[in-house]
């Protein structure tokens, strides 16, 4: 049996051999299961497709809590929307430490409140309390149900080798965005103060929820949009070559083609960490028919969210390309995020600044 990683999500090996042969009862209904690489299973219920996401509630104190709380929700709407339908109900479990004051919850949860209100979600259920060691980030978790039609739905299986790839944002949106908002003095001191307060508006970009609705009202399968997926842990390569394997395909990539938001190649290189393959919520991997593609591109833009076409899926035996410089290498998964040692790293040698 292959081994774990230390820390980060478990690699495809490891769900192949513990979690995908074990799934409960199984039925009919279910039109989309668990896959390595997508993040929204959906089944049918009433004759519509019902998607359903669950993810950690991660809520960071030091962000400010206001911050901390709208990370936390996006982050759990920004699985549901890549399946193409818009959320409409969260179910949440918040499992809180003993430190947590009243006020400090009241921040997070108006927050919560009016961030589900502005994208459509109704909460309908969940459970709260404090207990003993329960600690942050990790606070919970909680599910987000979406609704549509049968038709409305996009996942990897959709996609066909000649499918364009248009990247939304960039690499390392959260990796970089952490970093500004937790340490924006050392920002200021390394780069100056206006470099320090750009970087802390990438924090905003860390939700792919705008991003999808907006691709997927050009048009889905057949006419457009065939699969998304959230650049999470390992970054775009890992995206990539998830997306891939989930839809049985490989792909030719050219990384100079990839968008790069403003102060995100400074702070990787402060940070030592390939933007590539770093953690980037906020990042979209959208899987495009050809003839659609500049209009994704062109609609998105309308929304004032960079995109480019980045290459396209190919045959599985053509493999996984990645064209730099020029030349062309083998795309392969991180399987350890390098975002992680990095940031508990800093947060030990940069105490200072906190």
């Amino acid at each position: 049996m292959s081994e774990i990683p230390e820390i980060g999500k478990i690699s495809a090996d490891i769900f192949s051999e513990i979690i995908f042969p074990r799934l409960g009862a199984g039925s009919k209904d279910v039109l989309v299961g668990p896959m390595h690489g997508v993040d929204v299973g959906i089944a049918e219920i009433g004759k519509k497709a019902v998607s359903f996401t669950t993810d950690p509630v991660f809520i960071v104190p030091e962000y400010g809590w206001e911050r901390a709380a709208w990370f936390a929700i996006n982050i759990l709407a920004s699985d549901s929307v890549t399946c193409g339908l818009p959320p409409r109900y969260l179910s949440i479990d918040l499992n809180l430490p003993m430190s947590m004051t009243k006020e400090q919850m009241d921040i997070t949860w108006k927050v919560i409140h009016s961030e589900c209100e502005r994208m459509g979600i109704n909460i309908i259920t969940g459970h709260t309390g404090r207990y003993e060691n329960c600690n942050y980030p990790m606070v919970g978790g909680g599910t987000v149900i979406g609704v549509g039609e049968l038709d409305q739905y996009v996942t990897p299986r959709f996609i066909t080798a000649g499918d364009k790839i248009i990247v939304t944002k960039g690499p390392a949106i959260e990796a970089t965005g952490i970093f500004a908002a937790m340490l924006p003095r050392l920002l200021e001191e390394k780069f100056g103060r206006e470099f320090s307060m750009r970087a802390q508006d990438i924090f905003y970009n860390m939700s792919v929820v705008d991003d999808a609705m907006t691709a997927v009202s050009v048009g889905v399968r057949e006419n457009g949009v065939t699969a998304m997926h959230d650049a999470t842990e390992c970054g775009i390569w890992g995206g990539l070559y998830e997306v891939a394997q989930a839809a049985g395909l490989g792909v030719i990539v050219e990384q100079e083609k990839i968008v790069v938001m403003d102060c995100v190649p400074e702070i990787c290189r402060l940070f030592d960490i390939d933007p590539f393959a770093s953690i980037s919520e906020g990042t979209l991997i959208i899987a495009c028919k050809a003839h659609k593609a500049h209009e994704v591109v062109k609609s998105l833009a309308g929304k004032g969210i960079i995109s480019s076409v980045i290459g396209e899926f190919t045959e599985k035996s053509s493999g996984m390309v990645l064209v730099k410089e020029g030349k062309e290498t083998e795309l392969k998964h991180p399987i350890v995020d390098p975002f992680w040692n990095a940031f508990y790293g800093a947060l030990e040698k940069y105490k200072a600044y906190l």
